[in-house]
């Protein structure tokens, strides 16, 4: 039985690193061996500003929301609550765009959520 021998998987596996690690600083973009290092590096900060992500945006949403709700004299946990409450189900992202573009919606609101508690 012949032998097979894996230069192409071989060249083919480095080639696929090599390209992900295109435009890295010094020599970590043409060695393989700090290529493989820095794109697996890469990789896991990659994964967790994808989690982290989700958490910023959300603190900013929040942020958004408690600036515009003090504009209107309640703050944002009392708001929050009153449109629990009330049976308003925006999540915060629609909310602080709310907040954003139309300000006098906003207002309409928070005297709802006023209301309700």
């Amino acid at each position: 039985m012949a032998r097979i021998k894996g230069a192409m998987m071989t060249r083919k596996r480095r080639n696929k690193v090599l390209k992900l690690a295109k435009g890295y600083y010094g020599s970590k973009h043409s060695l393989f061996k700090t290529a493989k290092q820095a794109v697996m590096k890469s990789g896991n900060y990659a994964y967790i500003g994808r989690k982290q992500k989700k958490r910023d945006f959300r603190r900013l949403w929040i942020t958004r929301i408690s600036a515009a709700c003090k504009l209107n004299g309640i703050n944002y946990s009392t708001f929050m609550n009153g449109l629990k409450k009330a049976g308003v189900t925006l999540n915060r992202k629609m909310l602080s765009e709310i907040a954003i573009a139309d300000p006098a919606a906003f207002t309409a609101l928070v005297d709802q959520a006023k209301a309700a508690l």
